[in-house]
């Protein structure tokens, strides 16, 4: 048996990810095993594995009799299984003399994964393990596991719709009605990214007899599924106080700011563990239980995009150039003849549409129309009555002749 002393080190390396060192699906999972030894060594393989894999977890328990019954829930889900044999066991022993070796690999990620997640009953957790295979002594194994983020886009129609409710309770206590407590809000969009403000907008009734403290929260809901059975778990990312409303009255929210802390985008794609936000707006109503407006939330890892940057190539494409509007006067010239306007050549050459070449950089865009220049005012209105009449001194002329 070969001394464990010869092996002086051995490690996995990963590059790092394109966003902030972590993996996303589809990408190329590059590292290497890094070997050192403080003699020869003689081994018959060495292989690399990258595996991913979601675990949901929790006992309950209930009593029989004395007794104590406890039920075990358990599921998994795997998203990535792969293996490379860096030096492959093909029955041969292979001596690799004392140094430093290292062993580069490539592993090409699955089109779909679940973000990583570590929660009180499961987790989503990827690692990339390495075995060292030797003759005769027990298998050496190193882990380095890595983290990552499944990209949600919030630019989509879905994410971007408007969200909006109501809702109202009958405020009662001692069987005695108090009145009605009425809540309607509205936020701009279902999708948002850490770090950005939730403008409220709200308008809470208070038709009670007593003083009501309205606050808005952002709810994180983690939802884990074995055996046909939930279990979930609620935590309050954030939240917000508003003023205490007095008896009779109404509050108005204009767009009250709610900032997203640092948190964990949504998990949608799994089907054992679920990760969801909602924002709740609710009213403390004294005596009775508190009255709840849920509206849902998606927290993506892609921020809005501006509006100015998704329209700007499109209108540099059909951009104009105007200036040459202010070449027309404000005052139109004088008139000329109307036969003049009609019978002349020029007159109607200035009337059709220039051609593409003459107008060399004047529209930058495709040809869609074309601003006539008005420099002349309109023909004058028909009429009955003949402007030039004719002179007495020309002899009528007869029809017969």
């Amino acid at each position: 048996m070969q001394p464990l002393g010869r092996v002086r080190s051995l490690a996995v390396e990963l590059e790092g990810g394109q966003v902030c060192g972590a993996y996303g699906s589809g990408e190329l999972l590059h590292g290497r095993v890094r070997l050192e030894l403080r003699g020869a060594l003689r081994l018959r393989a060495l292989e690399v594995y990258a595996r991913g894999r979601a675990l949901a977890h929790w006992l309950e328990n209930h009593s029989v009799g004395l007794n104590v019954v406890y039920h075990d829930y358990t599921a998994s889900q795997t998203f990535l299984n792969r293996r490379c044999q860096l030096i492959p066991d093909n029955g041969e022993v292979t001596v690799l003399q004392a140094g430093r070796h290292e062993f580069p690999f490539t592993f090409q990620l699955p089109e779909t994964l679940a973000t990583s997640f570590e929660g009180k009953h499961g987790s989503v957790r990827y690692w990339v393990k390495a075995k060292l295979h030797r003759p005769w002594s027990t298998v050496k194994k190193v882990k380095k596991e890595f983290t990552v983020i499944e990209p949600i886009d919030i630019n989509t129609p879905a994410l971007l719709a408007p969200q909006a409710g109501a809702k109202e309770k009958l405020a009662r206590a001692w069987y005695c009605n108090r009145g009605q407590v009425s809540v309607t809000a509205k936020i701009d969009r279902k999708g948002y990214t850490p770090g950005e403000v939730i403008p409220i907008f709200a308008e809470i009734d208070n038709c009670t007899t007593r003083a009501v403290v309205p606050k808005a929260a952002i709810i994180q809901t983690q939802t884990f599924i074995a055996r046909g059975t939930k279990k979930q778990k609620k935590s309050v990312v954030t939240s917000i106080v508003g003023d205490s409303i007095a008896a009779g009255k109404r509050e108005v929210w204009h767009g009250r700011a709610l900032k997203i802390p640092p948190v964990g985008p949504s998990i949608l794609q799994c089907r054992i563990i679920q990760v969801e936000y909602s924002l709740k707006v609710c009213v403390d109503i004294p005596g009775t239980s508190k009255l709840l407006l849920e509206l849902p939330l998606v927290i993506g890892t892609i921020p809005l995009h501006p509006f100015g940057s998704r329209t700007s190539s499109v209108s540099s494409q059909y951009s104009v150039n105007l200036d040459w509007l202010s070449t027309i006067p404000e005052q139109p010239e004088a008139p000329p003849e109307y036969s003049a306007v009609v019978s002349s050549p020029e007159a109607e050459q200035s009337l059709a549409p220039p051609c593409r070449s003459e107008l060399g950089g004047i529209l930058e865009g495709p040809f869609f129309a074309y601003i006539q220049e008005f420099r002349f005012r309109p023909p004058p209105l028909y009429s009955e009555i003949d402007p030039n009449p004719p002179s007495d001194n020309i002899r009528p002329r007869c029809m017969t002749c």
